[in-house]
């Protein structure tokens, strides 16, 4: 110290020592974690392992940087390359799912999935508009309107009209039937086509009649099944939706981050023949920025690019059509072996397993695992 200010020496020191050097301590907690989840059985579905490149991306010069805005629209200057890795982003994202941007856009700037569902509904919706997601027990999102008997527990609860439609008990499948009465009754301005924790493909046809007949948008919620969307091994939901919104960390296997995509050109035509267009560009942006966000995450975006120019690859398809094969393994191994599975198999890259017959809770099979 000289004069009370640290030297430039010694702030250059503390800009460039390496973690391991200057944090020990929390470089020993990173190393053991990073050993945990080498060597241990990772099972849950929505974690993965993402690539080297990415990692690099995400400790790179590009958390420095702010961004305010929209690529060319700008509230700080230096942003020229920012726009570009934007930009990059966005065109990655509609390539990865086969979209025309003349039909779709996307912004790539929120900052995880319940971030995008909460700018999709405050773009589309006004307070105490209806809506209706697949209930939490059931399978479906805290995002899509989950409340208990007692209390409204999500943000889509309480500042929106939830009403929850189910799985059949018996068979473990979206009742669509039920589903289908439910929306004549309760008139809801969104349904939303979305899982976290279900097994089988969604309807997304089904979905849209149901919409459609209630004069409602459909918005589906692919997070969790967004890397085999991408690869085309199961249905994608952009043939039949609205809006449809991903995280980028599970089976499409980027960063933590999440994208909304958005319909663009005709909407439908009214009774006079008149096309109506879709105006939902506008809204979702401005519902990102400033509506619910400040700056966004460029070192997230920039890796997501990344991932998703990864996401069109060969190998990314082979692994999940292996991933794919590996549950449906793992299902049939279980059932052989007297386990009851959810729905009775899976299409998709996760299994409901109930362990009761083996007197078993959910904590200690994980445990044991």
């Amino acid at each position: 110290m000289e004069n009370g200010y640290a030297t430039d020496s010694a702030m250059s020191a503390l800009l460039s020592t390496p973690l391991e050097d200057s944090d020990p301590e929390l470089y020993e907690l990173i190393k053991s974690e990073r050993k945990r989840q080498r060597q241990g059985l990772e099972m849950i579905a929505s974690e993965n392992f993402t690539s080297v490149s990415v990692l690099q991306v995400l400790g790179s010069c590009m958390t420095n940087k702010y961004s305010e805005g929209l690529p060319g629209a700008r509230y700080y200057g230096g942003n020229q390359y920012i726009d570009k890795i934007e930009l990059l982003c966005q065109k990655r994202a509609l390539e990865a799912f086969r979209l025309k941007p003349e039909e779709w856009g996307c912004n790539v700037q929120p900052y995880s999935g319940s971030p995008a569902n909460m700018a999709v509904y405050t773009a589309l919706l006004q307070p105490h508009d209806r809506i209706m997601g697949l209930d939490l027990p059931d399978g479906g999102h805290l995002t899509h309107g989950f409340m208990t008997a007692n209390k409204k527990i999500s943000a889509t609860s309480i500042f929106f009209e939830s009403m929850p439609y189910k799985v059949d008990p018996t068979t473990g499948l979206i009742d669509y039937d039920r589903l289908a009465e439910n929306a004549r009754l309760f008139k809801p301005k969104i349904i939303i086509a979305g899982i976290s924790c279900y097994s089988r493909c969604l309807d997304y046809k089904r979905f849209r009649e149901i919409a459609d007949e209630n004069g409602a948008y459909l918005f589906s919620d692919m997070a969790h099944v967004s890397g085999l969307v991408a690869a085309g091994v199961i249905p994608s939901p952009f043939d039949y939706s609205d809006v449809v919104s991903t995280t980028t960390h599970k089976t499409l296997r980027g960063p933590r981050s999440g994208i909304i995509f958005f319909r663009k050109g005709v909407r439908s035509v009214d009774k006079n023949g008149q096309k109506v267009m879709y105006d939902l560009e506008s809204r979702v942006n401005q519902a990102v920025f400033p509506s619910l966000q400040g700056g966004p995450h460029n070192h997230q975006i920039a890796a997501t690019a990344t991932a998703l120019l990864q996401a069109q690859t060969p190998e990314f398809k082979r692994y999940q059509e292996q991933v794919i094969k590996n549950a449906k393994a793992l299902c049939a191994g279980l059932q052989k072996r007297g386990y009851k599975i959810s729905s009775d198999g899976t299409d998709v890259h996760l299994i409901l397993v109930d362990v009761r017959s083996a007197k078993l809770t959910g904590a200690k099979a994980e445990f044991v695992l």
